[in-house]
């Protein structure tokens, strides 16, 4: 009787901690992928590159207080960008994150700066590399005045060829105006045989 109460607890201890067992296994094989899910996404894996979306293999530089510097703003202002957005290198490198072109030619102005060239020299620079399609606005010499003036010199011409018609209309209105003013008003005899002589008409 104890032999055999002795192997009934001795088979329930063992069937007690094999089903612990196969609990733990179950357990940790359920963890396990949800925590090699979050180490990818958090320490770079397959979806580390979610993190940034489009930004994957770019390696940005650090961001300096050189990058925000109003000196260089307002040089890279007068810069188009190259990656044919049409937008300003400042501009385009603080807004267009997954834009290669405009953090280098930003690092071509700091690079200038440094060798000692002022914002003149700089932009002179830039033209002799790029051409004069790299500042955003032509410079007022040469050819290129007649970007800066003809539109101001039609709308002047525009302007006066308006004032000129409007003078001249109320040159012919005014007299005619006049006249009309000064024509005697009808009396309420003259109204009524109108008025009768348009009835009779009608009929």
């Amino acid at each position: 009787m104890s032999g055999s109460s002795f192997t009934d607890r001795t088979l329930g201890r063992r069937g007690f901690l094999a089903a612990a067992g196969s609990a733990l296994l179950l357990a940790r094989g359920a963890v396990s992928p949800a925590r090699a899910q979050q180490d990818s996404i958090a320490g770079g894996g397959a979806l580390g590159s979610l993190r940034e979306p489009g930004a994957a293999g770019k390696n940005r530089a650090p961001i300096t207080a050189r990058d925000n510097d109003e000196y260089i703003m307002n040089i890279e202002k007068q810069l188009k960008c190259t990656c044919g957005c049409n937008l300003d290198i400042y501009t385009c490198r603080t807004t267009d994150f997954t834009c290669d072109v405009s953090p280098a030619l930003h690092r071509e102005v700091l690079a200038l700066q440094d060798e000692g060239k002022d914002a003149d020299g700089i932009i002179a620079a830039f033209v002799a590399k790029h051409g004069e399609q790299i500042l955003m606005a032509p410079k007022p010499e040469g050819f290129n005045l007649a970007g800066y003036l003809v539109p101001g010199t039609l709308v002047l011409l525009a302007g006066g060829i308006l004032t000129w018609v409007l003078a001249r209309r109320r040159q012919v209105l005014e007299p005619a105006t006049a006249a009309m003013s000064a024509l005697p008003e009808a009396s309420a005899d003259e109204l009524e045989h109108l008025r009768r002589a348009l009835a009779e008409s009608e009929e």
